[in-house]
């Protein structure tokens, strides 16, 4: 089946073979937002939620996901990941916590989901420690923004800027 790389001649699912490819720095990076009541953030912010502090157990949560990409993700190769960052933004006006993750590794293929699942842990981990004041919590917008490095280069989401430094 052209044109499908994990996809053999038989149709059949299979995983990608990277041992001929060469070995490069590659970094990806992928946003994501958790839009909630106002007063829901300022409870965050404040560090008011009865579970403890948001931000900290949200940040290692991204971490963590990243590093187990491949058990969740069937297809994914297992990496050595070399930097995992999570960083929010409060966003008042929406009302919204912004989330981003910057994943590098040195290897043979990209990080490209180890990112977007750190965004989406990292997202499900603020609903779960918030969800007894604000059920209505919506999780979305997750998207690479970034990457580098590899056969197919440099990739930059037309219209995203780079945000000040996170919480």
């Amino acid at each position: 089946m052209p044109g499908f790389t994990h996809v053999d001649e038989h149709g059949k699912v299979k995983m990608v073979e990277v041992t001929a490819k060469a070995t490069t720095v590659r970094e990806a990076v992928a946003r994501g937002a958790v839009t909630m009541r106002p007063e829901t953030l300022r409870l965050i912010l404040n560090d008011r939620i009865a579970k403890g502090e948001v931000l900290a157990v949200a940040r290692t949560a991204g971490i963590m996901a990243a590093k187990e990409t491949a058990r969740l993700i069937p297809l994914c190769h297992p990496l050595l990941l070399a930097v995992v960052e999570v960083r929010f933004w409060a966003n008042e006006e929406t009302p919204r916590l912004e989330i981003e993750a910057r994943v590098k590794t040195a290897g043979q293929t990209g990080v490209e989901m180890e990112a977007m699942t750190a965004v989406g842990v990292a997202a499900l981990t603020v609903y779960d420690m918030c969800k007894a004041v604000d059920r209505e919590m919506v999780i979305g917008d997750i998207r690479l923004v970034a990457k580098s490095g590899g056969q197919s280069g440099r990739f930059e989401r037309e219209g995203e800027t780079p945000w000040p430094e996170g919480l």
